[in-house]
């Protein structure tokens, strides 16, 4: 629910209306004849976005498919976005920079991500593969999202977890932590200033998955 709707009350009363509440009932009630789903944010979108709504598109995107520095997204559209981000972030407030823990304001070690979960997904997975849903196939669709659905969950657990230990009010701050090209990544760093204490956490959607002495010698 937390994944494909992100909270948002609309569609999580759609999801219960449909007493769709399990995995593969919304991702049948999201790929269904005349969902709401599927166009109302588009529409909403190009009317919000104006006229170069296909560059933003294109950008976010590229964003929900997890090209999420600027020169991924530079490289794959052969052309500058540094205009079109800004306004992405301080005009439009879709996407926000998220930079490792400790690194200075300034630091060109950034990450763009879209800030609405539901809005990741829809870029992910329904304008992606727009030409695909016009033709009604949808059953190729939820074959794809069942495919991703592990690594795509995952990212968003992290998203999870840490606004969970925000909301706990214990940390002075809150984020992930990196080094240039990706290496030595954690997913949670949690500080306690007041308590000199560090809470390191690595998020997996399965326990067998976690490696402490990977993470420790990080």
């Amino acid at each position: 629910m937390y994944v494909l709707s992100g909270g948002v009350a609309k569609y999580v009363e759609l999801f219960i209306q449909a007493k769709a509440l399990s995995f593969e009932a919304m991702i049948n009630e999201i790929f269904s004849e005349n969902s709401l789903f599927l166009d109302e944010r588009e529409n909403i979108l190009i009317d919000k976005l104006g006229k170069d709504y296909d560059n933003y598109f294109s950008i976010l995107t590229l964003i929900a498919s997890s090209k999420t520095s600027r020169s991924e997204m530079e490289s794959t559209m052969e052309m500058q976005v540094g205009g079109f981000l800004d306004r992405l972030e301080n005009d439009f407030s879709l996407i926000s920079k998220v930079r490792p823990i400790f690194a200075k304001p300034l630091s060109r070690n950034v990450r763009y991500r879209i800030t609405d979960n539901f809005l990741n997904f829809w870029f992910r997975f329904i304008y992606r593969y727009r030409s695909v849903i016009e033709m009604h196939n949808f059953k190729y669709v939820k074959d794809i999202i069942k495919r991703d659905y592990t690594t795509y969950s995952g990212t968003i657990l992290e998203r999870y977890f840490t606004q969970k230990i925000a909301n706990e009010c214990n940390f002075s701050a809150i984020g992930s932590y990196w080094e240039v090209g990706n290496k030595n990544k954690i997913d949670i760093v949690a500080i306690n200033e007041h308590e000199k204490r560090v809470l390191i956490a690595e998020i997996k959607r399965q326990r067998k998955n976690i490696d402490i002495n990977l993470l420790k010698s990080k």
